[in-house]
């Protein structure tokens, strides 16, 4: 159904274009309201469903390709508005983005669609990665990214590991712990189950003659 969160995931993905129009047309000042306003979205869209218990397997996919498809975008943006911090910065932008879509390639190949762990860690990145983003696009120093990406890296290393160790894909796992502890859940029934026994035939006696 989609309650607030969602229509809120909506809007986000929506506002990706609108974004990307107004980085390639050079509006700075209007890309960062835009963007504040996508950020606060994204902040507000998890603290509601949990605050009025409206979580739900839609909003997890809508929340995760909201983020994905943004986080996809700002690369661009960030070219065509500071193209000249972006290369500076590329070594430690490229690492954060390489290690993303590994963690999101891992997901497809696995499972066939896009993971929405939702991690601990990648909550703390996210809001990392969100101060850093705004102070790039507000005109400050791009060299926060340097202290941001390596965070953002153990975020997707985790998430790979978290990939590779469920046996069935699950939204809203904190962290590999808790996908371990998933995975012994979900092949638990399977181990434990009683081999099939097979049936023995009827013995016969021997008759004995009068």
């Amino acid at each position: 159904m989609f309650h607030l969160p969602n229509l809120l995931s909506v809007v986000r993905l929506l506002l990706v274009p609108v974004l990307l129009s107004l980085a390639w047309h050079g509006h700075p000042r209007i890309f960062l309201g835009g963007l504040i306003a996508s950020l606060t979205s994204d902040a507000a869209d998890g603290f509601l469903a949990r605050r009025f218990n409206q979580t739900s397997e839609l909003g997890a996919k809508l929340d995760s390709w909201a983020d994905f498809i943004t986080y996809l975008a700002l690369p661009f943006c960030g070219w065509w508005l500071r193209p000249e911090v972006v290369r500076e910065e590329r070594l430690s932008l490229g690492v954060g983005i390489f290690c993303y879509l590994a963690a999101t390639v891992a997901g497809f190949a696995k499972f066939q669609r896009l993971t929405s762990y939702h991690t601990w860690a990648a909550k703390g990145s996210a809001w990392l990665v969100g101060a850093a983003v705004l102070v790039f696009f507000a005109g400050g120093p791009g060299w926060l990214f340097r202290i941001v990406m390596p965070f953002v890296a153990l975020t997707n290393l985790e998430e790979i590991a978290i990939t590779a160790a469920l046996p069935i894909l699950t939204a809203n796992v904190p962290s590999l712990w808790h996908a371990l502890r998933l995975r012994r859940a979900q092949k638990g029934p399977i181990a434990s189950a009683p081999a099939p026994q097979l049936a023995r035939p009827p013995s016969r006696e021997p008759t004995r003659s009068a």
